[in-house]
């Protein structure tokens, strides 16, 4: 049985941050006042966008700003999430997060430059991870060659993981975050892919170098959401041998019997705003539906198909300590199972937790953060004790 002890990370995509100054202006607003209220060491998960790393990349000491901070504050930093390159806090995100996708250079260095960073920020004797996009949405049109293209930039991003290491005696992972309605969704997806990914990198020699550095960021409530067995989801992953090189510790939203529950649909319109993709998934009787994202007309005039299904499953990410919220419930319980699961791997994958969405949340303005914070901070950390 294996849990990380490295402190609890908190991924600050919560924060808008798009210049250095502003993700340090995060970390003393909201980061470090939690630290100090919950009164354990926690790390930041670190947000970089590019236009933050660039900076950093222009001047350097940008960089030892932002370590001084972490270091008065009492932060580590082991992990960045790679996944948003740009504005993530712009009027309408969407599906723009998944852009550019795995086929782009400037998805491969921007993750390069991110390693770099994080290489300097890391504790010594520490192991760091990435986190990034599933190769790209599947809502978008891509080129017969897209796979093959994505496969060739994550064996180039291996190899200058390895090189990196060799620099610095850092040890980099990238964990490549399968979400719904992107090109890796399902576990099945996923472990297809990374087949595909192995089997080129032996051809050409790699695999040692592949199998190290590229993994899977297993984000808990995607694959519930998706209404996967996460237990098993876990063990079919390791199995296959694909390192789960981070964990996201998530919640999401759910309904039980929704066409016949017209409170919670009503409550769930609540949830529809412009900003985060909201993918929707249903339990019917030959399978699952979809919708891309959650509308208000979807909730008080629902298909046929979604009103008769058993359940609902909406991408909304919601405070890990809920186990419902108003009529609606959440996913909490296959958290649960899935680090029971985490922990009986022999590895310990990084912790995260990541509800980036406080800030669109209904009736947030009324929402301390600082307090949501160290609540699902300590409701976490009460979890992993409990597995352990």
């Amino acid at each position: 049985m294996s849990i990380s002890t490295l402190p609890l990370s908190y991924c600050t995509n919560v924060h808008p941050g798009q210049t250095v100054e502003e993700v340090i202006n995060g970390l003393q607003e909201f980061t470090i006042p939690a630290r100090n209220k919950l009164g354990e060491k926690i790390a930041a998960g670190l947000w970089l966008p590019a236009s933050a790393i660039a900076e950093i990349r222009q001047d350097n000491s940008q960089l030892k700003q932002l370590i001084e901070v972490l270091t008065e504050g009492d932060l580590v930093c082991y992990t960045l999430n790679t996944f948003p390159y740009g504005n993530f806090h712009s009027a309408r995100v969407k599906e723009n997060v998944y852009l550019p996708d795995w086929t782009s250079p400037d998805r491969l260095d921007y993750t390069i430059q991110s390693a770099e960073v994080l290489a300097e920020l890391m504790p010594e004797g520490v192991e760091g991870s990435l986190s990034t996009v599933p190769l790209g949405f599947k809502g978008f049109d891509h080129p017969e060659s897209f796979l093959a293209d994505c496969i060739e930039n994550l064996l180039k991003t291996a190899q200058q993981l390895d090189q990196l290491h060799d620099d610095t005696g850092r040890v980099l992972r990238l964990a490549i975050e399968p979400e719904p309605l992107c090109v890796l969704e399902t576990t099945a997806e996923a472990i297809d892919f990374f087949k595909q990914l192995f089997e080129t990198a032996e051809d050409r020699g790699q695999l040692d170098i592949a199998q190290r550095h590229l993994g899977v960021c297993y984000d808990v409530c995607h694959q519930s959401i998706e209404f996967e067995d996460v237990k098993q989801s876990i063990r079919d992953l390791s199995k296959a041998e694909i390192r789960i090189n981070k964990v996201h510790i998530t919640c999401a939203l759910r309904i039980e019997s929704p066409g016949s529950n017209a409170a919670a649909r009503e409550q769930l319109a609540n949830f529809v705003e412009q900003r985060y993709l909201h993918q929707t998934f249903a339990s019917i009787a030959d399978g699952v539906e979809s919708i891309t994202d959650l509308t208000k007309e979807f909730c008080e005039h629902p298909p046929e198909q979604f009103q008769a299904a058993d359940e609902w499953r909406i991408h909304f990410h919601v405070p890990v300590h809920e186990e419902s919220v108003g009529e609606l419930k959440t996913t909490r319980d296959d958290l649960k199972t899935a680090i029971k699961a985490v922990a009986d791997l022999e590895y310990a994958p990084h912790l995260e937790v990541e509800t980036y969405t406080w800030n669109v949340l209904p009736g947030s303005e009324e929402v301390q953060l600082v307090d949501g914070l160290v609540r699902e901070l300590s409701t976490t950390r009460e979890l992993l004790e409990e597995t352990s």
